[in-house]
């Protein structure tokens, strides 16, 4: 009897051991799991992880390792496999949060949940400043950017040649994916110019015998000659009385625009003429082309630009970045005279 009972209680504590071996084992297998999908794995040394266009897994795999954007790289490959991410990679910029776990990131990558770009520029003077900053902001480089700046093939849909493109990117804050195609980019830009031109701006422009095309193009001019915003409306007006009349726009920022010096800071005789179509003391009428992006300030300015008789302005002599305007030549050239005096007594030269 004491034989079966030894035995019994033997068998008893066989099972009990099994059991708790069992329980281990389960709970070492789902704290392997655990880890593997649900621990803190994504480190602080990156904000966001770009994935380009074209990218394969392994090159995703390089970045995350190089870049030090998880702390075991075994277990991200582990979860990426399992959560057949290897086969589904999409290009795009994913914001990083600190802590997130293999099945989280994941998640995000296969969902192709990135987040946007927000852009800014304003008063950028070239089309090659532009692409560079935009090759920045976004996938596409620099040279995407400009080579669809000077295709006349892929700008003439949009109602542009390539001296006047520039004015389609009306300056302001907008939302893009980063890895969005220099293509749609320009799309999209175009979208935002026509929504800007309302019938109201368009009745304006035509008011003023000018297409939205030649509005920016002055307002490109207006905005190097302000300094103040204030003053851009009458600047305006001075200049499209000097168009109704026929006269030479003679504006002293296209003459720098024309000799590509932007560093000179006193337009000298010898500048005035150039043969460049952008100079205005060559050539009547507005030149081909914006001379700067022009700000919305400067465009809304000739479109509600002010009414006065001023043929002539001149920098004031106080270097405070305002204008004296004049209706004659005589009062213009005294004007003229206290400036260059002003000038001469700085050693500007130049």
């Amino acid at each position: 009897m004491a034989e079966n009972t030894s035995t019994g209680g033997t068998f008893k504590k066989f099972i009990i051991a099994l059991v708790v071996i069992v329980i281990v084992a389960l709970a070492a297998t789902g704290l392997f799991y655990y880890l593997r999908y649900y621990g803190p794995n994504v480190t602080d040394k990156r904000e966001y992880l770009y994935i380009h266009t074209g990218a394969t897994f392994q090159d995703v795999y390089d970045s995350v390792r190089k870049d030090g954007i998880v702390k075991d790289t075994t277990t991200f490959m582990w979860a990426a496999h399992h959560m057949n991410y290897v086969n589904r990679v999409k290009p795009g910029r994913y914001k990083l949060t600190p802590g997130m776990s293999n099945r989280r990131l994941l998640n995000k990558l296969i969902s192709g949940t990135q987040d946007p770009v927000s852009i800014s520029f304003h008063n950028l003077r070239l089309k090659t400043q532009f692409a560079a900053f935009m090759g920045k902001q976004i996938e596409p480089d620099s040279a995407a950017i400009i080579h669809l700046l000077d295709s006349t093939q892929f700008i003439q849909q949009y109602g542009f040649n390539t001296d006047n493109v520039y004015v389609m990117f009306m300056p302001n804050t907008y939302q893009v994916y980063w890895n969005i195609s220099a293509e749609k980019f320009f799309k999209k830009m175009n979208a935002a110019y026509e929504k800007f031109w309302t019938p109201e701006r368009k009745q304006k422009a035509a008011a003023i015998n000018l297409t939205p095309i030649q509005v920016s193009i002055l307002a490109s001019i207006v905005d190097a000659e302000a300094l103040h915003d204030a003053e851009m409306p009458r600047i305006a007006g001075l200049y499209l009385n000097r168009i109704n009349k026929g006269m030479k726009l003679e504006a002293d920022p296209t003459v720098i625009f024309a000799t590509g010096d932007f560093t000179i800071k006193r337009v000298l005789n010898k500048y005035l003429t150039n043969p460049s179509p952008y100079n205005t003391y060559v050539h009547t009428g507005l030149p081909p082309g914006p001379i700067m992006m022009p700000s919305v300030n400067a465009v809304n300015a000739v479109l509600n630009h002010e009414t006065h008789n001023y043929l002539y302005m001149c920098a004031k002599e106080d270097f405070s970045g305002n204008h004296n305007f004049a209706t004659n030549m005589a009062d213009h050239l005294a004007n003229a005279r206290r400036f260059q005096q002003a000038l001469n007594e700085r050693n500007i030269k130049r």
